[in-house]
């Protein structure tokens, strides 16, 4: 097992429409916001950042995402403690909501996000 100490993200999600997401992420090795159209574009970046090793950067702060009056962005914190054999164990932190779901896998953080915003 290889603990992922700060590889923590933060997603905005602007909208989700039968299954598709549009939104950003933001992650101590990135230099900006990284635009998001899917939540599989999500999981393959949030994998390859997880391959960089000793991520030197502290932990994003909470940024609220200004909506230029829309309805507003869901935020979510994605903490992946843990990868092993090719899945993840972490947390998922809904900002907006103040709640917190435990995931052992990216198919569950997938069915996690997809439960939430299809509401």
């Amino acid at each position: 097992m290889v603990p992922c100490n700060s590889r923590e993200a933060v997603v905005t999600v602007m909208s989700y429409e039968n299954g598709i997401m549009k939104g950003c992420l933001q992650h101590p090795r990135l230099d900006g916001k990284e635009e998001l159209q899917s939540l599989s574009q999500m999981v393959l970046l949030l994998n390859s950042l997880m391959d960089l090793e000793n991520c030197p950067n502290p932990p994003l702060p909470f940024v609220r995402q200004e909506n230029d009056g829309r309805e507003e962005n869901e935020v979510f914190r994605i903490q992946i403690l843990f990868r092993e054999h090719y899945t993840w164990q972490g947390k998922l932190s809904w900002q907006n909501e103040n709640r917190e779901f435990v995931f052992h896998s990216a198919i569950e953080l997938l069915q996690l996000l997809d439960e939430i915003l299809a509401k």
